[in-house]
């Protein structure tokens, strides 16, 4: 399975459990989403994330529709009992990079931390340099 990401394509890469996965936010994945989280469009899905606050269950959701959408067979179940390098905070991070790979304008060079202010109109507001603050609930 191929495991470099294409950050033209909204693709990037995690280890979980000792093994690097490809996530990305398919427009199915995006769907999937917006079901989950009971909005009606993308705009009021990416607006539910722009406070950058997100729950357990917000990532798990999030990490999972990305995993599915890069064509892994795997349930939130299972997104829920892996582990990763740095624990929920680790999580935190792959959420909020993988939305910001969806939603955010990357500049030319793939970077996935470009400013929304300076590069346009991203519905996702910029990753925090101090990490995503993931919240119970």
């Amino acid at each position: 399975m191929r495991t470099h990401p294409n950050r033209h394509r909204g693709e990037i890469a995690a280890k979980f459990d000792g093994e690097i996965r490809l996530l990305c936010l398919t427009l199915g994945a995006l769907a999937e989403l917006e079901s989950a989280f009971g909005v009606a469009n993308l705009a009021e899905l990416a607006g539910r994330f722009e406070t950058g606050r997100l729950s357990a269950a917000d990532i798990i959701r999030i990490v999972g529709a990305g995993l599915r959408g890069a064509g892994n067979r795997i349930s939130d179940e299972d997104v829920s009992v892996m582990s990763i390098e740095g624990g929920a905070v680790g999580f935190a991070r792959i959420a909020t990079e993988l939305l910001w790979a969806s939603f955010g304008s990357a500049e030319a060079d793939g970077s996935s931390h470009a400013s929304p202010d300076r590069e346009g109109s991203a519905l996702v507001r910029q990753p925090n340099p101090s990490g995503p603050q993931a919240v119970s609930g």
